[in-house]
């Protein structure tokens, strides 16, 4: 049994329904009150009066650490050695951490009294993994059961996912799009176990966009007619002209949003939309630009062509998604504008989708001809470069997220890899300035940073193999200062 299950229970997700859905419509509120009803409450009030503290029965924490004192306990770090980002470990170093943040780096053999001492045995200490492009909400379904489901059942779901998102390492994701608010809530409250996410929301679509999920029965659109199911969920929702992104904008973040996705062409897996497909006019671009600028934080965009990432540049957008088939020119143009360009390893291997239809399979195939391409570019001009997975609709791919990032050493240094997954994605992340949902540093193991690190069997700057086999070779994994595996 792995060490976390032993203390959060499997079904310990069922909370997710006791939290009102703000990401979503009357429709959905209504089905979660039914819900509530249904769950209950005797087991509700059990849990809250008797609160657990991930991690205080593994081994060597067993007896340590109790209650609600165990946030506040000074944990020592001891015999290790630290991943800093540079090609060399540094074995000279403590790390004491208090109230969910480190308090200092310390010489090696430092006795801090009081503390609960954690010897790793020369392990390597790095930070938690972040993921930059991970639809928390609808990457382990299917696209079926998505839009068929009860709305229940898709959280309930992305819960039970979120615990297993954690236990592989990534102690942060930020979501491009889907109704991540809910989810959000409930881990940061306690209630169920994952990782820190920052939401976007909804996608936000045009017509005959990337996101426009609607049969073709449901064309023409008319002001009588309710919205679809997708955006009845608040995975997607559909704006057309300047009024209508600002508005779509402005609900997002009213409802929590630390920055917004737009779709600004076309993509793989997309029925209707073609992936040469430029979609949004610059005016509406600079719209939800503006509205984000307003509130402190940023746009990105989804899209793969030249004309498409030309465009929202000029609007004002600061993170590209995927960009795989960029040419040279506009390539130069994200790195004379310093953009961010959130890159992920599509490949057409083992790790991608399956589509059972030519033209997907042959769209694939041509943003998979563009990978190489675009990781030559970033690294020839010096692009600021995110990594990503985007797996989306695929149950059995979740799993291989470590494995995704491992095999980025076919582009990079495996050192260079880990700083692309932690302090640099740490950097975008920070980008949602005002509207960040964590104050302090992500990515980085230094004094003020909050406390999330992983010790791991293996040497990360030689290789990245133990990523491939996060159940045996992450050992540790701590995130916010509270220990929520321990395997040694």
């Amino acid at each position: 049994m792995p060490a976390y299950s032993r203390y959060m229970p499997s079904h310990s997700f069922e909370f997710e329904a006791h939290q009102p859905c703000t990401c979503s419509s009357p429709l959905i509120q209504d089905f979660h009150q039914r819900m509530m009803i249904d769950l209950s409450r005797r087991d509700f009030y059990r849990r809250l009066k008797s609160p657990r503290v991930p991690g205080s029965d593994l081994p060597g924490i067993a007896g340590q650490i109790t209650g609600n004192e165990a946030a506040a306990r000074a944990i020592l770090l001891t015999n290790l050695r630290l991943f800093d980002g540079s090609p060399v470990l540094d074995e000279k170093v403590c790390i004491l951490i208090k109230d969910g943040v480190i308090d200092a780096m310390l010489p090696v053999n430092t006795p801090v009294e009081g503390a609960l001492v954690i010897d790793c045995a020369q392990r390597v200490v790095m930070p938690g993994l972040i993921d930059a492009h991970w639809h928390t909400t609808l990457a382990a379904i299917t696209e079926l059961d998505a839009m068929s489901s009860d709305a229940g059942y898709v959280h309930l779901v992305a819960a039970h996912e979120a615990e297993q998102t954690l236990m592989r390492g990534f102690t942060t994701v930020r979501d491009p799009g889907g109704p991540s608010f809910a989810l959000k809530r409930a881990i940061d409250e306690g209630l169920v176990v994952g990782p820190r996410i920052f939401p976007s929301g909804a996608m936000i679509s045009q017509t005959s966009g990337h996101g426009d999920f609607r049969m073709r029965s449901e064309v023409p659109r008319s002001a009588l007619r309710s919205m679809s199911f997708t955006e009845q969920i608040g995975a997607a929702e559909i704006a057309d002209g300047d009024a209508q992104v600002l508005r779509r904008t402005r609900e997002q973040l009213l409802l929590g949003a630390s920055q917004i996705k737009l779709l600004a062409g076309g993509g793989v897996a997309s029925l209707h939309d073609h992936l040469d497909s430029t979609q949004f006019m610059e005016s509406e671009l600079k719209m939800a630009v503006a509205a984000a600028a307003d509130w402190g934080t940023y746009v990105m965009v989804h899209a793969y062509m030249p004309r498409s990432i030309q465009r929202a540049i000029r609007a004002g957008v600061r993170s590209i998604e995927h960009g795989q088939l960029a040419d040279e020119e506009t390539a130069r143009m994200m790195a004379d504008n310093d953009i961010w360009w959130s890159l992920q390893p599509f490949l057409q291997d083992e790790d991608a989708n399956v589509y059972p239809d030519p033209v997907r399979r042959e769209r694939q195939r041509l943003v998979a001809q563009g990978t190489a391409n675009a990781y030559e570019f970033a690294q020839r001009f010096n692009i600021r470069t995110a990594w990503g997975t985007d797996v989306l609709f695929n149950p059995e791919k979740t799993a291989t997220q470590g494995r995704q990032l491992a095999k980025m050493t076919r582009f990079y240094a495996a050192n260079d890899v880990l700083n692309m997954a932690t302090k640099h994605n740490g950097e975008l992340l920070a980008m949602a300035g005002a509207r960040n949902p964590y104050p302090g540093k992500l990515g980085v193991i230094e004094k003020g940073a909050l406390a999330d690190l992983l010790v791991v069997d293996g040497d990360p700057t030689q290789s990245l193999g133990f990523l491939e086999d996060p159940a045996n070779g992450i050992k540790l994994i701590m995130k916010g200062g509270v220990v929520f595996k321990k395997s040694f």
